[in-house]
């Protein structure tokens, strides 16, 4: 038994939620592999919305067992809410939710100092969420953050202590204002309330899934052209959030990982700066927008909008090793008389080429792109591939044959039903 992987192949926000949900059911375990509260993952069902931040999205389906892994940064308190909201609709998660006892935890400070550096760039800020995620990760790699792990230690409130200390002397240092102590209140209710919780060598758990020939589902967060190393740097997320971030996420060797699963919208979107070369700022943009309900379920911020860019797609998909793509919000393109994909990318010089820039954080890149005919129709009531309209057929058919990987399954709206299964997707 191997690690299957889901993940998304852009800005992120392309509807990982959703798909977890829907091929829960056939695994044992679904795994989150790295990012913190930054993400969203909206899932619909039975006329009901449910968004997660951290929480694995495994957890509606009965007889999965939902593990926080170790390249996750958690954060106590809004932890703390997501499982209260899910026991509110009647999901009692204490028996199919563990947390890795190496997840580094997200302090007050760390949120604190994310709003402290947002604010020191001025017009050239990240477009961060100001969760705390960056100076989580920095202390996990400067050697000096806490983890899970530590919440059992006698010595927690003194390693606390000295890391907020550390903390206060950078927001000094900025001459940032703050008022840390309803802050800390909230974090150690939530920290006792986690206690209540599996905290378990997760590598080990896992690995002994596979032993065990138990089914495992790595899901990730953000996309991957937010990837730390690999997307549109500097405007990325801190963490990998390709699939070799599952791997070290996790703690499962590369040739433990089988099937994955590459996520893309029928369309682009990205929340907060950095560069978008397909993006439109006119009316069509504002009616992708407007039809895809194209706001952050993080931070409910106005998502950008644009045409699919194929080479984007295809390099992440190269990336990622990626061996079936999923298209999403395919209903979102519904009215549209004309669709266009980007194909190329024309430079500066007047070259043109199907790679991505070394320096993405500008948009000096004008693409060029392909005109297709719009289905133009209600896609309400298709349950098979075979029924969609001959227009959208065409539209995948050039996706699959750009970037050489079938597309096996269609999303035509929000709700878990509104899926189509291309082919049956092994598990």
């Amino acid at each position: 038994m191997k690690v299957d992987v889901l993940l998304g192949l852009q800005w992120g926000d392309e509807g990982k939620g959703k798909v977890v949900d829907v091929l829960a059911p056939r695994y044992n375990v679904v795994a989150r592999f790295q990012g913190g509260p930054n993400a969203g993952h909206t899932l619909e069902f039975e006329g009901r919305k449910h968004v997660l931040h951290q929480i694995p999205s495994g957890v509606f389906r009965d007889k999965v067992d939902n593990v926080i892994g170790n390249g996750v940064v958690l954060d106590p308190v809004i932890l703390r809410k997501e499982i209260e909201k899910l026991i509110d609709a009647g999901v009692e998660c204490k028996d199919c939710l563990s947390i890795s006892k190496k997840a580094q935890l997200i302090l007050p400070t760390h949120r604190l100092l994310d709003a402290a550096y947002e604010k020191s760039k001025g017009e050239s800020k990240i477009g961060s969420t100001l969760k705390g995620i960056g100076p989580t990760y920095q202390d996990k790699v400067a050697r000096m953050g806490l983890r899970i792990g530590d919440i059992l230690s006698k010595e927690f409130k003194q390693k606390y202590d000295r890391l907020v200390k550390h903390h206060e002397s950078i927001l000094n240092a900025y001459k940032f204002d703050y008022d840390l102590k309803e802050l800390e209140d909230d974090f150690f209710s939530a920290i006792e309330f986690l206690k209540n919780y599996r905290f378990i060598e997760s590598e080990y758990v896992i690995n002994n899934y596979l032993k065990e020939e138990k089914s495992v589902l790595a899901e990730g967060a953000q996309g991957s052209l937010l990837d730390i190393d690999f997307g549109s740097y500097p405007f990325v997320t801190s963490s990998n959030t390709m699939t070799a971030g599952a791997c070290t996420g996790l703690g499962v060797a590369p040739s433990q990982i089988g099937e994955v699963f590459g996520i893309f919208k029928a369309y682009c979107t990205r929340v907060g700066s950095g560069p978008f070369p397909t993006e439109l700022h006119d009316e069509t943009g504002e009616k992708l927008r407007e039809l895809g309900s194209e706001f952050g379920a993080t931070t409910g911020r106005p998502r950008r909008c644009g045409w699919l860019d194929l080479p984007a797609l295809k390099y992440a998909v190269m990336l990622n090793g990626v061996t079936q793509l999923y298209m999403m919000k395919a209903d979102v393109l519904n009215d549209f008389k004309e669709l266009k994909v980007c194909t190329e990318y024309k430079h500066e010089d007047g070259s043109v080429n199907r790679e991505l820039p070394y320096d993405l954080s500008t948009n000096e890149v004008e693409p060029v792109y392909k005109s297709f005919k719009g289905w133009d129709c209600d896609l309400d009531g298709i349950n098979e591939f075979s029924s969609l309209p001959l227009e959208m057929k065409e539209y995948i058919e050039y996706i699959e044959k750009y970037v050489g990987v079938p597309v096996t399954l269609v999303s035509i709206g929000p709700d878990r039903e509104a899926t189509i299964i291309k082919e049956e997707v092994p598990a």
